[in-house]
């Protein structure tokens, strides 16, 4: 009885020790959520984020202290240099993005860890900035950087002059690592900006120094000593000089390779040739009875410009009596076979025109010449005619003799091939009624009468050319025809067109021509022109209706009056009348000399017509004031086909 009454007392001490537990328990617990709840709201306390403090800020200011501190830093553009280039890098396009949201968001959010959370109330919290990457706009972002920034090996050349090999050496090239540059990239996207030495590989040429240097100790003994062809049985030399002449080298893999012009070999020793080989002939035409008919070609027997060439090209590395070979008679096709020519569409007479000429020796030899040059030329589709290169540099040479020409100023002189402007005139104005596409064609920088205006030519040899191009489907064949005051160009070939009219419209932009003097000994006056403007249009005609249309405007200066003698003074007579006629201010003195013009003394000092399409008639042109046009004649005239 009396144990049991001694027990009684310790079941209200371990309910109050337990009561104190769970107390202290709970209290601990307020104060963790409560510590939990405080810590959760922004970012943690001493937090910093590449050196910016940003612990107890809100989320929202943090992110904002971050753009603001690295954001803008991250979106300047990174410079990469190499040598004297450099090319600038927006890390935007490059794929490269700061993740401001993201890298704040590593600092902030409620902890429940106790460990974590004490360190977060006792110690420093350091957290690395996010960037994320587009690997595929980096990569293209820095491709295009290599395209700008690398540089190609320049290979060397060797080339022949004045008959000795000239060697120019290579040089290094260098492209950009791509790898490594993404890399310096990436790293220095969050850095303060400074220039970046972009890394390179250095390349060489294919063709190393020793190889090249190989080539020229070839080179010198190819054209040290003659070779000695056999021809038939024959034995032909070839001087070293030509040799030389046809003698280049060209690039293949990683060496220089010899090449020989077979053209330029064979015309050195073609009439050692001719004694072997049986000459062969194209096919060609000839006009019978007003209708072209086929020549028929001639397979000839020789040895080919290819064949020489491969021969000779074996022995250019022998010395000696060991530099001679032996050549083969081939079969030695036509260029344009019999058959070929008769499919080539010339059937008949397409276009013809005349042009006039005052007798001259120097215009029957220098026209006459020209028109030799252009007879018989067989123009296919497509093919472009050139008059400079058909009737070659005006020289003594190639048979031309001196003439009068348009020099400086508009004022005639002479020169080498004067006269030829009224061969190319006939040329071009029956390929304009032939349907010839205008390709280059420029008209005497001023009229000359003998001319139709707006509708004629001229060259200058190195300066300016006439040429025109065969659009038809069929090709055309060029015949020619002098007279000692006449030459006259017929087109051959299929028409493309019914007819084709040139229709000429009003001189307008009247321009009065100036008077000068010329105390020159070589003096030759001449009478002034007006200049002018005009449209020639040529008209182009199908089942009796109007397909096509072009407009050629033509633009021609003043020629000067020439008057051979000493400018006469304010009061004296010129042409027996007195010049008392007061000059209007800031007008040009008619009797000036002439200004320094940019032309040179050519046959035609031109401007060049241009050509514009267009079935749109010609609208009438303003008169002005001091301007008379003359009335629109509307002249038409069509090819005699």
């Amino acid at each position: 009885m009396a144990e049991h009454q001694s027990e009684e007392p310790a079941a209200p001490m371990s309910r109050k020790v337990l009561f104190t537990i769970l107390g202290v328990v709970a209290a601990l617990l307020v104060v963790y959520v409560g510590v939990v709840l405080a810590t959760g709201d922004g970012v943690r306390p001493r937090t910093t984020v590449a050196g910016l403090p940003i612990g107890g800020l809100s989320t929202a200011e943090a992110e904002q202290a971050l753009e603001e501190r690295l954001g803008r830093r991250a979106a300047k553009k990174i410079t990469l240099e190499y040598g004297p280039s450099s090319v600038a890098v927006v890390p935007a396009e490059a794929g490269m993005k700061l993740n401001t949201v993201a890298t704040i968001a590593q600092a902030t959010g409620r902890n429940w860890n106790p460990f974590a959370l004490v360190g977060d109330l006792i110690g420093e919290r350091t957290i690395e900035p996010i960037v994320t990457i587009d690997e595929a706009a980096l990569t293209e972002q820095v491709a295009a950087i290599a395209e700008s920034l690398s540089t190609e090996p320049v290979e060397p050349t060797l080339t022949m002059t004045n008959g000795q090999p000239v060697l120019t050496n290579g040089k290094d090239g260098f492209e950009l690592d791509e790898a490594l540059t993404r890399e310096q990239l990436t790293a220095a996207f969050l850095l303060p900006r400074k220039p970046l030495e972009a890394t390179v590989v250095i390349t060489t040429p294919v063709i190393t120094p020793e190889q090249a240097q190989a080539s020229v100790a070839l080179a010198e003994k190819a054209v040290s000593e003659p070779v000695t062809v056999v021809a038939s049985g024959q034995s032909i030399v070839i001087p070293a000089q030509t040799i030389a002449r046809a003698l280049s080298f060209t690039r293949e893999g990683n060496d220089f390779i010899p090449v020989l012009d077979g053209a330029v070999l064979q015309s050195a020793i073609a009439p050692e040739l001719n004694a072997v080989e049986v000459p062969g002939r194209d096919a060609t035409f000839r006009i019978r009875q007003g209708s072209p008919v086929v020549v028929p070609a001639v397979v000839g027997s020789g040895v080919s410009d290819d064949e020489l060439a491969a021969k000779v090209a074996t022995v250019l590395n022998a010395t000696g009596a060991a530099r001679t070979t032996t050549v083969t008679l081939g079969v030695l096709q036509p260029a344009l076979t019999t058959e070929a020519a008769r499919e080539l569409g010339i059937t008949t007479r397409i276009s013809t025109f005349t042009q006039n000429f005052p007798a001259a020796a120097y215009r029957s030899i220098n026209i006459g010449r020209a028109a030799e040059y252009v007879d018989g030329t067989l123009l296919m589709p497509g093919e472009t005619f050139s008059m400079n290169d058909t009737i070659k540099e005006r020289t003594v040479a190639n048979g031309y003799t001196v003439g009068t020409v348009i020099g400086v100023g508009g004022v005639f002189d002479e020169q080498l091939g004067g006269g030829v402007s009224a061969a190319t005139t006939a040329v071009w104005t029956a390929a304009f009624f032939a349907g010839m596409e205008k390709t280059d064609t420029r008209a005497h920088s001023i009229y000359i009468s003998r001319y139709q205006p707006g509708l004629e030519a001229t060259v200058a040899w190195g300066i300016f050319d006439m040429k025109f191009t065969n659009t038809t489907p069929n090709a055309v064949f060029i015949t020619t025809k002098m007279t000692s005051t006449s030459m006259t160009v017929s087109f051959w070939g299929t028409p493309t067109y019914d007819e084709i009219l040139a229709e000429f419209g009003p001189r307008t932009n009247i321009r009065k021509y100036p008077t000068i003097y010329n105390k020159s000994k070589q003096c030759s006056p001449q009478t002034g022109i007006d200049g002018f403007t005009i449209n020639v249009d040529r008209v182009f005609i199908n089942d009796g209706k109007e397909v096509n249309r072009e407009t050629i405007t033509t633009v021609y200066r003043a020629g000067p009056n020439v008057i051979c003698g000493k400018k006469p003074k304010k009061d004296e007579e010129v042409d027996g009348k007195k010049d008392k006629k007061p000059k209007k201010p800031g007008a040009v003195d008619p009797s000036a000399e002439p200004s320094p013009s940019p032309s040179v003394a050519v046959d035609g000092d031109t401007f060049e017509n241009t050509a514009s399409g267009g079935a749109e008639r010609e609208k009438k042109p303003e008169k002005k004031k001091d301007q008379k046009p003359e009335k629109k004649k509307d002249k038409k005239q069509q090819s005699n086909a």
